[in-house]
């Protein structure tokens, strides 16, 4: 155990022996890196502030039911029940059911600018009975529920239409799900533009250091000995790269917030966006890290071998 820390220990210092030679190089590899990485790291830190406030926005979605026009009342009236079992199957006991006759629809209707006129050239009521049904603590996951709801209801006798308000819950989720896939594209492209930087800092390493590495190899050096600091130069590379990306994306989130905070309170809201948790940020500069590592892998393995070093 002695022995390997030893063995890595020497590999980090050697790594930073190396950047220190040319640090103007390394910051401007840094800068590159980090640009690359802030664009799906500010994405990523949007949908995680977007996600549980679309998955949990309340909304009290109404089900408009119209029965048959020629039903009778008694029969019309008689839904209720039917309408309140169905509910109660739905875990829906808190939801509201109010019955709307077709006079009191007609004199809605007429109401309206502009429709009364029209309405008044009527010989008779064209409107059904029905019902309006507000359903409790319904959310963008649960818009499948309510559509199983809609199906039952009509399914009911005596009814003739339901129509549910719910639609853009549902463009709401499906637009998240593309917006989450445009990230995880954007990101893997991304990911690529970091491999490929890393992989020429690694490989114009690989040639300036050249001659020592043939000396290493004359005097015994194993393989390992020698890889080592250049994987180390690849991780510290994207690990250093990830923080300068975060760093950015939360100096950026201070004037966003500024701006949101104004359209919020349109909305009587106080929604601000909020950095990653520290798991996040941990599981970021890991990617980072671990981008750069495989960046070094790929440029040692490829460079040594031409090199005939192995």
């Amino acid at each position: 155990m002695k022995r390997w820390m030893r063995q890595h220990r020497y590999a980090v210092g050697a790594a930073l022996t190396n950047l220190g030679k040319a640090p103007g190089s390394f910051l401007f590899n840094v800068v590159v890196v980090a640009i690359a990485l802030a664009l799906p790291f500010a994405g990523l830190t949007l949908l995680d502030n977007v996600r549980p406030m679309a998955g949990q926005m309340a909304v009290d979605p109404e089900i408009s039911l119209f029965v048959r026009a020629d039903t009778p009342r008694a029969q019309a009236l008689a839904l209720a029940p039917a309408l309140r079992d169905l509910l109660r199957q739905q875990q829906q006991t808190a939801a509201k059911i109010v019955f709307v006759p077709r006079e009191q629809a007609l004199d809605s209707l007429k109401a309206k600018n502009g429709l009364a006129g029209v309405i008044g050239t009527l010989d008779d009521n064209p409107l059904p009975d029905g019902y309006v049904i507000r359903l409790d603590g319904f959310n963008s996951a649960a818009a499948a529920d309510i559509d199983a709801l809609a199906a039952r209801l009509r399914a009911l006798p005596h009814v003739d239409t339901v129509q549910v308000d719910s639609a853009w819950i549902k463009r709401l989720a499906a637009l998240l799900g593309v917006l989450r896939l445009a990230l995880w594209l954007l990101a893997a492209t991304l990911a690529m533009v970091v491999i490929a930087v890393v992989f020429n800092t690694i490989r114009l390493q690989v040639l300036t250091q050249r001659d020592e590495i043939a000396v290493s190899k004359l005097i015994g050096a194993t393989d390992g000995f020698i890889h080592r600091p250049f994987y180390y130069t690849g991780a510290l590379l994207g690990l250093c790269a990830g923080t300068v990306a975060l760093g950015a994306v939360a100096l950026a989130l201070g004037p966003l917030n500024g701006a949101i905070a104004q359209f919020a309170r349109l909305y009587a809201s106080e929604f601000q966006l909020v950095p990653l948790a520290p798991a996040g940020i941990a599981a970021l500069l890991a990617v980072s890290a671990g981008l750069g590592l495989l960046g070094a892998v790929l440029s040692v393995q490829r460079h040594l071998a031409r090199l005939h070093l192995h």
